[in-house]
């Protein structure tokens, strides 16, 4: 349907109207006012708005729906943000109106008059009464409900009463509440027209397969927009406590075998170079690199892989539901595949093109290199031929990392199943090779030894090539051992990944796509980092 701009009718400050509260959604000039003079400043402003690297053209009010407990009413927004780029995103806005100004504080979004009562416009978040009205709607939720609103529990919520709560700390994209010191409610603040993949997942993981390493889905928020289509607001999960991710924790401990090589006097140069895929165990591991990187960092390699390798092994052993059923590859995955990369590839090109002046040293010289090489690259992505495939595809969490990981008490658990934040929401449902997720977690791995080097690289001895060297071989050994064990544990379950052939050409092809991914990230925030994702893609195109 075509979008009409329209010119509001300006009305000048003090805003007052005559309509009561829970009308006041249906008077037109109060939608007017509130979306062109007041929203296009204060969400421009917002640590979830997205799109701050656009020019925001004008807001239209999509959706709008009272969230409400008997005559506690609260109104959720859906607004779409439309672009001078001719595109448009949308978003979930929950609003209260306030007459105490203690309660605004500064999250102000309009002073207003209604029905001669002075007040506010708020975020409803920020409002203690909002979030106890959200809490006792799941935890008092009824099977089969069919209202505009839908309130879900799942029968692991068993809580009784509201106690407190809190925000989880400051996130860019979604608004978590911490409930009773025990739950998590994630408020999804960039909205899609379909079910969220992380609550789809986060159910299923939970109430169908009983997955322990991830946190238990206890129930959720959704709306039926004005075309009947489900629209995902809220998930509630239980609260993990944890020690941190494990991008920290693994840093942390890279720092330790990097302050080794000075500590035990250890000769980079004469270390052995694991093969780039086999799998080993801990008793294949070199007597050199056992003395140089120690036991614990390699049993909690083999630790995360047992826990990547159950998640995928629930995710492949579903038979009746046909968004999770294992299926094979085909001509249309592969069109749809090569689309998306190829279009990606030709979007890094030119960031790549465009930012050599912000490079310097490796990251210019493996710059330059993927400039003479893109020819190469480019046959790598369209090279994917399905026929030669035998493996299985499954949904995956599609946007794996060490920082979607949790650690507590020695294990670990997996969160955000929303996906890769460029990708369509449809995108995202597409059924991957699991491998795709151990690609994430291995590019993950290539960060932490990175980051380590850059955030520490004057507490160590060797010059930043010589770390670059030794992170390399680390690098190796941490992607064998993994592979160690997630691939007993994978074929052990009957979850078809594919032979030794294949296996590595869909590792390597995964790498290289996230690796591509990566750098236009990097480019526009941070250059210096660039030279990650670059020396991946080097990796794999010289090998």
């Amino acid at each position: 349907m075509a979008k009409k701009e329209t010119k509001p009718t300006k009305l000048q400050p003090p805003y007052n109207f005559n309509n009561k509260w829970e009308e006041l959604l249906e008077n037109e000039a109060f939608i007017k006012v509130f979306l062109s003079d007041v929203l296009e400043k204060y969400i421009v402003k917002q640590r979830w708005y997205g799109g701050k690297s656009s020019k925001l053209k004008y807001i239209e009010l999509s959706e709008y729906f009272k969230l409400q407990n008997n005559e506690e009413v609260y109104y959720g927004l859906i607004l779409e943000v439309n672009f001078y780029e001719a595109f448009f995103q949308h978003y979930f806005l929950p609003i209260a109106f306030v007459s105490d100004e203690s309660f605004a504080k500064d999250d102000r979004i309009l002073p207003i008059s209604i029905q001669d009562q002075e007040g506010f416009i708020i975020d409803a978040v920020n409002l203690d009464a909002f979030r106890r009205v959200v809490f006792e709607r799941i935890r008092t939720a009824v099977p089969n409900d069919t209202t505009r609103v839908q309130y879900y529990k799942s029968h692991l919520f068993t809580e009784q009463v509201y106690e407190s709560s809190r925000f989880m700390g400051l996130e860019q994209s979604n608004t978590s509440i911490i409930y009773n010191d025990k739950y998590v409610l994630k408020f999804f603040r960039r909205i899609y027209a379909d079910r969220n993949p992380d609550y789809e997942m986060s159910r299923f993981l939970s109430e169908k397969k009983a997955f322990k390493n991830t946190p238990g889905y206890l129930g959720s928020i959704q709306i039926k927009d004005h075309e009947n289509v489900n629209i995902t607001i809220g998930l509630m999960q239980e609260l993990v406590p944890n020690e941190g991710d494990a991008f920290e924790y693994f840093k942390s401990e890279i720092h330790k075998v990097f302050h080794n090589i000075d500590d035990k006097k250890i000769n980079i140069k004469t270390l052995p170079l694991a093969e780039r895929f086999e799998r080993l165990g801990i008793s294949d591991i070199p007597p050199q690199i056992i003395d140089w990187v120690g036991l614990n960092l390699f049993m909690k390699v083999q630790k995360l892989a047992m826990r990547t390798a159950e998640m995928h092994i629930a995710l492949g052993s579903e038979f009746e539901d046909t968004a999770f059923t294992p299926t094979r590859f085909n001509g249309d995955y592969t069109v749809w595949l090569k689309n998306r990369l190829l279009y990606q590839f030709q979007n890094r090109l030119n960031s790549v093109e465009n930012n050599l002046h912000k490079l310097d040293g490796l990251a210019l010289e493996l710059a330059n290199e993927f400039l003479e090489k893109k020819n190469e690259v480019r046959k790598r992505f369209v090279n994917f031929d399905w026929t030669k495939l035998k493996g299985e595809r499954l949904r995956v969490h599609g946007d794996y990392h060490l920082g979607q990981v949790l650690v507590k008490d020695d294990d670990f658990y997996i969160l955000d199943f929303e996906g890769e934040p460029e990708s369509t929401i449809r995108d995202r449902k597409v059924k991957q090779p699991p491998l795709k997720d151990v690609a994430g977690l291995f590019r993950s791995f290539h960060y932490a030894i990175y980051a380590t080097i850059f955030n520490n690289g004057d507490s160590y001895s060797l010059s930043q090539e010589e770390l670059f060297e030794a992170g390399e071989i680390l690098y190796r050994y941490l992607k064998s051992v993994f592979l160690g064990t997630y691939v007993v544990e994978i074929q052990n379950a009957n979850i078809n990944i594919g032979y030794q052939q294949e296996r590595v050409f869909l590792l390597k092809y995964a790498m290289l796509e996230k690796a591509v991914y990566e750098l236009g990230y990097e480019l526009n925030s941070r250059p210096r980092w660039a030279v990650i994702p670059l020396k991946g893609i080097s990796n794999i195109i010289n090998d």
